[in-house]
């Protein structure tokens, strides 16, 4: 894949963390067609596990259902369909009101790299030994806290940081926010669930995406960062590189 890049390379991991019972975040490796997804469930019971299910199955098969063709349309209309197959499994199973999930996924169509994200599931860039954020919370912080006039501390530790304004099968409309990057050699993705951003700062993600260690290697320290900064959520990271030669 990529070949007027390179190779690509991915590796995708997720954790229960230190506080709950069970993980309700899913993800999705899928190199053939290009896709690579976090979502992050909420929701009673196990509502929140088959929220982010429904989410990532869903979008796996529109996705491949629109090959040969990969564009950001094609992929903001997979997570549309994944919003109308939540609230349709809501709507059968009382049990299940209410469920809903994040999403942030990255499409592949090389050079280019489309993005979808609906709340605060994150996107970011490694390139040239600095990290770039590239999708924007949908959070009531966010979206109406910077309005307000809340600094970047407040942002991060007030209590309404993780109240989200948008989620997958929350509502009949949501607001997919799409973005289009152009990939270089040597780029590498994290996506990742507020288990792992809302607890390591940037400069711990940072240090540990510019390390010398593999993908793998990387994506555990992510997960020990998190653990031993208390582990309050689930916590999952996905990595994907585009290397410079053949493999």
């Amino acid at each position: 894949m990529l070949h007027c890049l390179g190779v690509i390379r991915y590796f995708g991991i997720s954790d229960v963390g230190c506080s709950r019972n069970s993980n309700e975040d899913a993800f999705a490796l899928e190199p053939e067609l290009g896709l690579f997804m976090v979502a992050d469930g909420m929701g009673g019971a196990q509502a929140g596990e088959l929220a982010s299910s429904i989410a990532v199955d869903t979008v796996v098969s529109c996705v491949r259902e629109a090959l040969p063709a990969r564009t950001v349309e094609n992929l903001v209309a997979a997570i549309r369909a994944a919003n109308t197959a939540i609230l349709q499994q809501a709507s059968e199973n009382a049990d299940f009101q209410g469920m809903g999930t994040t999403v942030v996924s990255v499409l592949l169509n090389p050079p280019a790299a489309y993005v979808g994200s609906v709340g605060d599931s994150r996107l970011y860039l490694a390139r040239g030994g600095k990290l770039g954020r590239i999708t924007s919370d949908q959070t009531w912080v966010n979206d109406v806290g910077r309005s307000l006039g809340l600094s970047e501390e407040q942002i991060r530790t007030h209590p309404f940081r993780n109240v989200l304004t948008m989620a997958v099968g929350a509502r009949e409309r949501i607001e997919v926010r799409s973005h289009e990057l152009s990939l270089e050699p040597g780029d590498l993705l994290l996506l990742c669930s507020d288990g792992l951003h809302g607890v390591v700062d940037e400069v711990g993600l940072t240090e540990t995406l510019r390390s010398p260690n593999s993908l793998a290697q990387k994506a555990s320290t992510l997960i020990r960062l998190a653990r031993r900064r208390g582990g309050p959520d689930n916590i999952t990271a996905v990595l994907v590189q585009v290397e410079t030669g053949d493999g």
